[in-house]
């Protein structure tokens, strides 16, 4: 999966072919990545309605749309740790412990937009 000689178009295909198989994986293999995308789905219309400006429109898509993507990230996480060992390591319990907490605050953060944008 190296595509470090390739350059111009050809890498272009190759990092969107990696990133679409990153997506099916996630989509395939983990079920609070499924949640969230369906909560994008959801209110991702909700919020270019209920934005007024342009500005409240990105900030309400953008926060919601950090949600899946900090998801990917944890899910990265513990996919590299469960493939390091399957005993269990405090270094590796931390690990996906801030994973999941990077997710809470992703979620948190959407919230928080969300209400501020809408109720102020």
């Amino acid at each position: 999966m190296n595509d470090s000689g390739n350059g111009g178009l050809r890498r272009l295909i190759s990092a969107l072919a990696y990133s679409w198989a990153g997506l099916k994986s996630a989509f395939r293999h983990e079920e609070a990545f499924r949640q969230e995308v369906a909560l994008v789905v959801v209110l991702a219309p909700v919020g270019l309605w209920l934005g007024q400006t342009g500005t409240q429109r990105a900030l309400l898509l953008g926060a919601l749309l950090l949600v899946p993507i900090v998801e990917l990230l944890n899910s990265s996480i513990e996919a590299a740790v469960d493939r390091i060992g399957d005993e269990r390591h405090p270094l590796a319990g931390r690990a996906k412990d801030m994973g999941s907490a990077a997710v809470l605050f992703a979620l948190l953060n959407a919230g928080a937009v969300w209400a501020l944008v809408l109720l102020t």
